[in-house]
């Protein structure tokens, strides 16, 4: 069983940045990969970045060169480090934890609001 408490989301201006970190606990972290979805009021979850247990990087075409996703085994957290914030962005966002070898451990988070807004 993986707990997974995500925070640093809050209001933010266009343009402005943003750090969401995702603290894991209860199994080995380093063999999970981690992703950041998110969700906007009216439309699917989506998957935002994920991060793999050696470290490959993916992220949506909508965020890339704008979002970037890091991990510290040593602490058990993952980040996402947001900048050039555009109002679309605006959703609230949940960490994933997929285990490398079985799938089948797939943990969520709560969810964190994230609001871009002048």
């Amino acid at each position: 069983q993986v707990q997974l408490v995500e925070s640093g989301g809050g209001l933010v201006q266009p343009g402005g940045s943003l750090r969401l970190s995702c603290a894991a606990s209860g199994s080995i972290f380093s063999r999970y990969a981690m992703g950041w979805y998110r969700q906007a009021p009216g439309k699917q979850r989506e998957l935002v970045a994920v991060i793999t247990s050696s470290d490959s990087t993916n992220y949506a075409d909508s965020v890339k060169g704008r979002f970037t996703i890091s991990r510290d085994n040593t602490k058990n957290t993952v980040y996402l480090q947001m900048n050039s914030l555009k109002p679309e962005d605006t959703a609230v966002y949940y960490c994933n934890a997929r285990h490398t070898i079985f799938p089948h451990l797939d943990y969520w988070g709560q969810g964190t609001q994230v609001t871009v807004s002048s």
